[in-house]
């Protein structure tokens, strides 16, 4: 009985896997199961008018838009005057979805044409039509279209929505309305396989499941369903078998066919097609169930495949993202002239996000990001008002401005995109148990033991931020704030106390916890799970610490200074390894300069030490909130250090701040340390370790190098931008500093002049 259940348990968990890839399209929980009908068709009296509701507009998803509504034989707006979230949700419920989020007045996604409907809506939230609202009356209205009024609607669809068509003509204008839609494996080699990129495409409507007849199918239908899960494009599949299987089980089909243009983010951006006649044996006359076979992307493909290297794979991207908690989210860098930048989001759209997720191996878009909202980016803003068709290979394919590509741009206007990913079932095999809320928690994983799976605990032993940071991920709780090494105060599951892994080593970019490198079969933790079991607390925000390169070129020199001046620096272990041997009257050489920065994350930076904890140090005077914040290297043409320097963050402040941000922290009678978003904290050339002692370093050509929080002690969005480099020129006398920039803002061509350097990577540990 025992290993009945153990197999039984095993293959619940695979089927969990299967389907997992619909839990981030906001489906309901249980939505497989059809037995559930909880919706009704509304019975209209026969004295409201008839209408149809659609959404539409710029720059928006799926579940949102500029509300549009077709009454005789032609589609018009509805105006903003007296509309409330009580209209918003009865928009919202007859389009099918779950409830209304928010509304938004003055043509927030653009202005609509033809008639106003709609004006002076009165809804209680209650009518099952928004004609059954009180109004001006239908088509009385003295409004504009820059009055038009637009909803946000959750992503939840109502369990057992049937759309219900009461137009006679004009069909092909109305958006596609189903409860869910899927791709169901319907072959045994792709059953167990995750992701899931074959099998019949199926949407729910009524509360069942039905198949779509392939008479009127194209390949821009499947280009869409194929990005919708995440996968950046379509191949051919065996007619011959999927032909044969629906001979032998009978499909039950949709009443409608589906035409999309390709350039759709989601199914329900498609329009819907004739209806179709269904003969009374249910099967289409002259076709079979629409069968999808997607392509993956490199990262989630489940087997080498030469063909998509080819297709999709750049030896040298011209696009990344930056600053996303979670794969496929990120502020847009493009490479142009060597030089890493990014886009203003003037125009930025979802088929431009579109081109830019499908370059990147990844489908279509969820959201195309504008305002800077994943982070400020450094460096050139490349291109502006860009203008894609949506087919393009790359974005820097589109047409953009090129009179302006950053005038009138700053960095606050970054766009971004959050792009659909394959689900692969990564979360139903981690948790967080015991915390106060969902963001935090003892870690717990899902082991396959003697066959069977068991839940336990993850070795607290050298347990770090890049280790959280895989965490939050892989849950989709965005980025690590802390990671703990004991988690006493977090009981924790009582039956998952056992430690099933140990030794993890991750890199942070991750997908899952099992990705990383840990010991195997074989553990190592000395002090036992329990309360010395690895914990995260995670957060939606990080902050984001990036240097400014010019003022590091701009404020070098050097200085003789004598060893009798240099007591505390020598206490604090500034100096060079043999300036305990140098005499009291003898000079050190110091390679000054200084340090603007910046906090271009989300959400302010402060030290990982409670102020409770601070260390005072007596020779400077100061507490230290960090004992290392930063590496200071001089380092040869082959990458060897010859000269190193550190500064402790003795005071972490806000020194100043972009216009209009109020300075936060201030060091002064042991105030609070930090650095809040959008300010900078400089550490002058004048104080001390402000430097790097090369006394001993011969005349030559170097490369300088300066690493923030290299220990990775503060959670940030992007470790790699931490990483400032220069060149540098020394005859003795003097010293030259130049080419300075941030590690990975150039291509990689360009930063292969910097020997002995990895580009875009900081060491872990």
């Amino acid at each position: 009985m025992l290993a009945l259940w153990s197999v039984s348990f095993v293959l619940l968990c695979v089927w969990s896997q299967s389907y997992a890839q619909y839990e981030h399209l906001g489906y309901p929980p249980g939505y497989l199961d059809s037995s559930h009908d909880l919706y009704t068709a509304p019975e209209l009296p026969a004295d409201t008018p008839r209408i149809q509701l659609r959404l539409a507009g710029e720059k928006r998803k799926h579940n949102e838009g500029r509300v549009e509504v077709f009454y005789e034989g032609e589609w018009g707006t509805v105006c903003d005057d007296d509309f409330t979230i009580h209209a918003a949700q009865v928009v919202c419920r007859e389009l099918g979805y779950f409830e209304a989020v928010s509304w938004f007045p003055s043509s927030k996604y653009g202005k609509g044409e033809g008639r106003i409907w709609f004006d002076n809506v009165h809804c209680t939230g209650k009518e099952r039509s928004l004609a059954q609202c009180e109004s001006n009356g239908i088509g009385v209205s003295d409004c504009k279209h820059t009055e038009d009024v637009g909803v946000v609607c959750s992503d939840k669809r109502i369990p057992g929505f049937k759309f219900v068509n009461t137009l006679t003509n004009n069909i092909n204008s109305l958006n596609i309305q189903v409860e869910d839609v899927r791709i169901r494996p319907i072959l045994s080699s792709y059953r167990k396989r995750v992701p899931v990129t074959e099998g019949y495409v199926e949407v729910k409507d009524g509360g069942k499941w039905k198949q779509i007849c392939d008479d009127d199918w194209t390949q821009m239908n499947s280009r869409v369903i194929c990005g919708m899960f995440g996968f950046p494009g379509d191949k051919r599949y065996n007619t011959r078998v999927y032909k044969m299987f629906a001979r032998r089980r009978k499909p039950t089909y949709w009443d409608y066919s589906i035409n999309c243009t390709g350039n759709e983010a989601h199914l329900s951006s498609c329009k819907l097609g004739h209806t179709l006649t269904i003969k009374a044996n249910s099967t289409c006359e002259l076709g079979t169930p629409v069968v999808v076979s997607c392509v993956p992307g490199r990262a989630f493909a489940p087997t080498p495949m030469s063909g998509y290297r080819k297709a999709f794979r750049q030896e040298q991207p011209l696009v990344r993202l930056r600053g996303g908690a979670v794969i496929g989210e990120g502020r847009v860098e493009v490479l142009k002239n060597g030089e890493w930048g990014t886009i203003c989001d003037d125009n930025w759209n979802l088929v431009a996000a579109t081109v830019v997720c499908r370059e990147l191996g990844l489908g279509s878009a969820k959201e195309a990001i504008s305002g800077g909202q994943l982070g400020q980016g450094m460096g050139p803003v490349h291109m502006n008002e860009v203008q894609c068709s949506g087919f393009e290979k790359s974005v820097t394919e589109c047409p953009f401005n090129m009179d302006k590509d950053s005038e009138g741009c700053s960095h606050e206007e970054d766009a971004g995109v959050r792009c659909n990913v394959p689900a692969m079932g990564f979360q139903q095999r981690l948790r967080l148990s015991g915390g106060h809320n969902p963001f935090e928690g003892r870690v717990e994983v899902l082991i396959e033991r003697n066959s069977s799976l068991v839940w336990g605990t993850v070795c607290g032993e050298g347990w770090g931020t890049m280790e959280a940071m895989v965490v939050c991920r892989q849950l989709g709780l965005g980025f690590a704030s802390s990671a703990f090494q004991e988690t006493w105060y977090w009981p924790g599951s009582v039956n998952a106390d056992a430690v099933v892994m140990s030794g993890v080593r991750c890199a942070g970019t991750e997908m899952s916890l099992s990705h990383c490198l840990h010991h195997g079969e074989y553990l190592s933790c000395p002090k036992g799970g329990g309360r010395f079991a690895a914990g995260v607390s995670c957060s939606e925000t990080a902050p984001d610490l990036v240097l400014n390169p010019q003022v590091v070129e701009q404020t070098t020199y050097l200085e003789d200074r004598p060893m009798i001046m240099l007591q505390c620096a020598y206490e604090e272990n500034c100096l060079g390894s043999t300036s305990g041997a140098t005499p009291a009257n003898s000079y050190r050489r110091l390679l000054r300069f200084s340090s603007q920065i910046h906090n271009n994350g989300q959400s302010d930076f402060r030290p990982k030490a409670s102020r409770e904890t601070w260390v005072w140090h007596d020779c400077h005077r100061h507490y230290h909130s960090m004992e290392v914040f930063t590496h200071y290297d001089l380092l040869s043409n082959n990458g060897t250090k010859v000269a190193e320097g550190h500064k402790a963050s003795f005071c972490l402040e806000d020194s100043e701040c972009d216009e209009g941000i109020e300075k936060r922290y201030e060091c002064a009678n042991f105030g609070e340390q930090g650095i809040t978003v959008g300010c900078w904290d400089t550490y002058r050339h004048d104080i001390d370790c402000q430097w790097v002692d090369i006394t001993d370093v011969k005349p030559g050509d170097y490369t300088f190098q300066i690493v923030i929080n290299p220990n990775y002690e503060v959670a940030e969005s992007d470790y790699t931008n931490n990483i400032v480099k220069c060149r540098c020129r020394y005859d003795g006398h003097r010293i030259w500093m130049y080419n300075c920039h941030i590690g990975g803002s150039l291509g990689a061509e360009t930063e292969d002049t910097f020997p002995g350097l990895i580009n875009n990577q900081v060491t872990h540990r």
